[in-house]
């Protein structure tokens, strides 16, 4: 960790003229609204030592909401909120026997019970990537709170199911690098790929796993350079390892190649990823198109649904709170600082972008929950509050 420890992240709204004090007074507001309060909250306590983020819309427990929770919690220094979302993810949704032994079930009901037996990657690589961090700022305790070794073993399973007569099938391709959309599928989704977290992998995960993971940050840098569309820098949720979107999902009766849900992280991630390490294999042009896109190309209706290519589709954008967050936290992989005087068109592009999300407030209602995830890891990064620990 002395690797990172005097590491200097970007506070985006100071940039903007916002004062430590506003920052703080609304990172606590976005905390709260979150966590504790009775019509907003997400998080919700479960007994005396354990607690669920929920899908206020679908009404279940999800892998990606529970991991998020987590990384949410050790950036704040929650710690008890923390332990209790893990205690929850193990009790209930880790697998220990079967196909997808040392996984965890995708989605549950909020009483515990499965409601697939199937895992979802993206949960996996943010709860190992929480839990390294957990370990880095609050130290290992016991059993399933030894928060190293959990993560090693989560990281252990993704890479190595399938061996050894062990059952299943990993979560990443071996040959190419590149997460799965599910283990066996023979695509990805582009906003699963964080090569960000990748890179710390390779320094924490097993030993023989290292090399690896150094590989398949600089895999998932040229890939998203790829799946992001060269003039409006779009993806789309579900894509071919070369990067085109995926038209046929057999298994699916909704569309998976356009512009929609899944696809908002991806800038985020591509912004995350630079403003971590800094390198680029071609995918930080692609935050710097979207907020062209989005806010002139198409500003008549940022909040509509699209084509990777900008054409409009009609179709209800169901999280326009995260589209806001997400291309406002690409701003981290655009270079012009936002108090320069000689800021370009993408200066002032990002600039609006990142006073809009300062004035959208949170999301209300039932479908508040996949919104004000993206809206809280926008709010951190762009005040330098999501960090390497």
């Amino acid at each position: 960790m002395e690797l990172f420890k005097n590491k200097e992240y970007r506070n985006v709204f100071a940039e903007l003229g916002k004062s430590g004090e506003e920052i703080q007074e609304r990172l606590m507001e976005v905390r709260d609204n979150f966590f504790y309060r009775e019509q907003e909250k997400v998080y919700f306590p479960a007994g005396e030592d354990m607690a669920y983020i929920e899908d206020t819309g679908n009404v279940d427990v999800r892998t990606e909401g529970m991991s998020y929770g987590m990384m949410i919690c050790v950036q704040l220094d929650m710690k008890e909120e923390f332990d209790r979302i893990w205690k929850w993810a193990k009790t209930y949704m880790w697998m220990d026997e079967g196909e997808n032994e040392g996984y965890f079930a995708w989605s549950c009901a909020p009483d515990g019970s499965k409601n697939a037996w199937g895992p979802a990657p993206d949960g996996e690589e943010f709860f190992a990537m929480a839990l390294f961090f957990a370990a880095h700022r609050w130290g290992n305790g016991e059993g399933i709170f030894h928060y190293e070794r959990e993560a090693r073993e989560i990281l252990r399973a993704c890479l190595h199911k399938g061996e050894n007569g062990r059952p299943g099938q990993p979560m990443w391709n071996r040959e190419n690098f590149q997460i799965l959309f599910v283990p066996g599928s023979p695509f990805t989704d582009p906003s699963y790929h964080l090569p960000h977290f990748y890179e710390l992998f390779s320094l924490w995960a097993d030993p023989r796993d290292r090399n690896f993971w150094k590989e398949a940050a600089a895999a998932s840098r040229k890939y998203l350079a790829a799946a992001c569309h060269p003039v409006t820098g779009m993806s789309a949720e579900y894509a071919e390892f070369n990067g085109r979107p995926v038209t046929n999902a057999p298994w699916s009766k909704q569309r998976h190649d356009w512009f929609f849900s899944d696809s908002y992280r991806t800038v985020a991630n591509i912004g995350l990823d630079y403003e971590w390490f800094g390198k680029d294999q071609g995918q930080r042009a692609a935050a710097k198109r979207l907020q062209y896109c989005l806010g002139v190309t198409r500003k008549e209706r940022p909040f509509g649904v699209f084509e990777v290519d900008g054409t409009p589709v009609e179709h209800k954008a169901l999280h326009p709170v995260a589209i806001t967050a997400t291309t406002a936290q690409g701003t981290l992989a655009v270079p012009e600082r936002l108090d320069s005087q000689e800021s370009g068109e993408a200066g002032r592009l990002a600039r609006m972008w990142v006073e809009r999300f300062w004035n959208q407030p949170m999301q209300t209602g039932k479908y508040r929950y996949y919104d004000n995830c993206l809206y809280f890891f926008a709010f951190l990064a762009l005040s330098g509050r999501y960090r390497i620990w």
